[in-house]
Parts: C-alpha cells; structure tokens; sequence
C-alpha cells in the first residue's frame, strides 16, 4: 500500500513539474523553443534558420559555428540582423546614401555594417571587422 502511495505522489510531482509546451512565449507571443523570434521589420515571429538570406560566421576559434539571417524592408531602406547585442535579438541597419550599404545607428555600442559580397551574398562587419558571410 505504501509502495502504491508513492508511486502515484511520484508521479503527480512530475506533472506539476514538467513544463507546458509552448510556454516559454515571450512578449510578443513567439515560442523560443520552436525555433521562433521576433522580428522587428516584419513585425511578426520567425525563424531565423529559414529565411532566404542566411550568413555563416567567419571566427574559427570555437568549436561550433553560428547561422544569422539578414530580412530587408518591402522598399530596401531598412535591414535586420539577427544577431544578439545586449538584451537585442536583432539589430535594425538603416540604409546609407544610393549605394548597398546598412549601417547601425549610434545608439547601440558597436557598429554593424551590411555590404554586398561576391554579387549575391552579404558580409556583415562588426567594428569593421567581418563576423558574417
């Protein structure tokens, strides 16, 4: 009997403790756990590992490598990067002048710049130094 009681405490315990799928949303409504993260231009959650425009990082010193994604606006004068600064999950870039170039504004620390690579690819420069390609 006693081995019986335990046995089911046991089991309700796991189930007060086991975490509802879907429940880490975040404020915008986007389930980190699903692949999901907002985005600021489009003004939605999603993922960033399955957008058109993916860049590969360029640092070999660690062990793993990371993806980012690279959204423009509908009329090309704003890009998002998805790279993480601080609480940011993603960096607007402002487009500057005629030319294909989308620099971050002043108010975050560093600088990110987005620049054509090879014709149909991006480059993305932190502090002028090439992180993503």
């Amino acid at each position: 009997m006693k081995k019986t009681i335990f046995f089911t405490a046991l089991v309700l315990s796991s189930f007060t403790f086991a975490q509802k799928v879907g429940g880490d949303r975040d404020v915008h409504g986007c389930i980190g756990s699903a692949g999901y993260t907002y985005s600021q231009l489009r003004n939605n959650c999603i993922r960033v590992f399955e957008q058109k425009i993916k860049l590969n990082e360029v640092s070999a010193d660690k062990s793993y490598s990371t993806v980012t994604a690279v959204i423009f606006s509908k009329n090309m004068k704003k890009a998002e990067i998805f790279i993480p600064d601080g609480n940011a999950k993603s960096i607007i870039l402002d487009k500057q002048g005629k030319g294909n170039l989308w620099k971050s504004g002043s108010h975050i620390k560093d600088s990110y710049v987005l620049v054509p690579y090879k014709k149909t690819r991006y480059q993305i420069k932190k502090n002028d130094v090439v992180i993503y390609q």
